[in-house]
């Protein structure tokens, strides 16, 4: 009798020393690229970053933190959403530990992708690195909450994955070796191949919630635009579709996943059609510009050529779809979250 109690006063204990919060979901656990990347870049030798002005102006407190926006991005939405805090910390931030890992943490890096030759163009940290540096939180939450505490806390955690993008508009169009390799169908079949591997491992390391971005009209983001200004700086349809048909192949391999892995709670988060209704309809949405970028003049604009010194830079990012040429405003992030949340995720809360 003595030793059950002293069970269950250790087993209060520990449960007292995760953060309190009102949410099901007990944390955010965020894998990806510079759409959820909260600032690991800071912590790596690489030329993208964006911890500087103007990156961060609206931001909690105007903190340039590494996020590639004017403020937060969708995760810090999400998690808001969740009832669990209002931004994520990445993994590498020398500022936070276990504790603020507990509750919600970000492995995610800009300019990566699914494959590994995504992440060596600018030297970013590459997918399978980020899995490695979640095996090692997953250690440490073991060692803060206990192993039966921790894993269930794991199994309870929703992970969100967000990639892709890089793979084809900073690779595959850009360099030969995978276009002078794969077709578009079979590069797009390549990648999915690396999320469904990346899935698994993941159940294997005990997530049971999962949730995997598709592609946006990465045709339609500025720097694409820019590119095809002897047609009117439209989008660019054939990327479009490319995002489109990816997306289709990944929604097939997700319901193929959901019936291999028992238990798992698997859903896409497909943001493609809300991001092109506001870049078609902007006016719908308060905004008055979806083709230029608020931090540029309509050309690449992007970490370092988005600065402090850029003369063109907007004074009001609400009215901007865009913050540079690749990335979303603070604003574009909470309607998207905010679509994500109450669609995809609605069966997690």
């Amino acid at each position: 009798m003595a030793c059950k109690v002293v069970r269950l006063f250790l087993l209060i204990n520990l449960l007292l020393q995760i953060p309190e919060t009102s949410a099901i979901v007990p944390a955010i656990i965020v894998f990806g690229d510079s759409t959820v990347d909260p600032g690991n870049n800071n912590q790596i030798s690489t030329v993208l970053k964006s911890n500087f002005a103007p990156y961060g102006r609206d931001f909690l407190g105007g903190k340039p933190t590494g996020r590639f926006s004017n403020g937060r991005i969708a995760t810090d939405f999400i998690s808001e959403a969740f009832g669990i805090k209002p931004d994520i910390p990445a993994y590498l931030d020398p500022n936070y530990d276990i504790k603020d890992f507990a509750t919600g943490v970000s492995f995610a890096s800009a300019g990566t992708g699914y494959d590994n030759a995504t992440s060596d163009v600018l030297s970013v940290i590459p997918f399978w690195k980020e899995m490695e540096y979640y095996k090692e939180f997953q250690s440490k939450l073991r060692g803060y909450l206990g192993d039966d505490i921790a894993n269930h806390h794991l199994r309870e955690s929703l992970h969100l994955i967000s990639i892709g993008t890089n793979d084809f508009l900073e690779n595959y169009y850009i360099f030969p070796t995978r276009s002078s390799k794969y077709s578009v169908d079979e590069y797009q079949n390549f990648l999915i191949q690396i999320a469904s591997n990346f899935i698994r491992e993941l159940y294997n390391l005990g997530a049971r919630k999962i949730a995997i971005g598709g592609l946006p009209p990465m045709g339609c983001l500025p720097l694409e635009r820019t590119t095809n200004i002897f047609f009117g700086s439209e989008c660019i349809e054939e990327f479009n579709n490319v995002a489109v048909d990816f997306n289709k192949k990944l929604q097939g391999r997700v319901m193929g996943l959901k019936q291999e892995l028992s238990g798992v709670q698997l859903v896409q988060t497909n943001a493609y059609d809300k991001l092109l209704e506001m870049i078609q309809n902007p006016s719908q949405f308060g905004f008055e510009n979806a083709e230029t970028a608020c931090c540029g003049t309509g050309l690449f604009e992007m970490s370092y050529l988005c600065d402090k010194m850029n003369p063109f830079t907007c004074s009001d990012a609400n009215n901007y779809i865009f913050w540079d040429s690749f990335h979303p405003t603070e604003k574009t992030n909470a309607i998207l979250a905010d679509h994500v949340v109450k669609n995809a995720l609605a069966e997690f809360r």
